[in-house]
């Protein structure tokens, strides 16, 4: 079976909204970036889909892309809008809850 061939977007001026389209009752995602160093990964969650409580072995940095969400760490409830970012230290627990259709830019560390 031949390798799928990966998409080089490399050396181009990119609107990371424009990467995933919102699908009804759906999460949808697009992985941008996948190295030993760390993944960039776009998401697009409808109204009231979520990630439910979850841990990583590596810190995730969100970013709000478009639309509102509800972030837990630890147990500590945080309100993310479009334009802000949170940092989810790595082996804390987490979740997201899109309160609104929502978009996210997720940036992992490995290190």
């Amino acid at each position: 079976m031949p390798e799928a061939k990966k998409e080089n977007l490399a050396e181009q001026v990119i609107d990371p909204r424009d990467l995933v389209a919102y699908q009804s009752g759906s999460i949808v995602s697009r992985m941008l970036a996948y190295t030993k160093s760390g993944t960039i990964t776009v998401f697009a969650f409808d109204e009231g889909e979520g990630l439910s409580e979850h841990t990583a072995p590596y810190d995730a940095i969100l970013q709000v892309l478009d639309g509102e969400a509800l972030v837990t760490i630890a147990g500590k409830e945080y309100t993310v809008k479009a334009g802000n970012l949170i940092i989810m230290p790595a082996t804390i627990p987490h979740a997201v809850h899109a309160v609104t259709r929502f978009k996210m830019m997720l940036t992992m560390i490995h290190a």
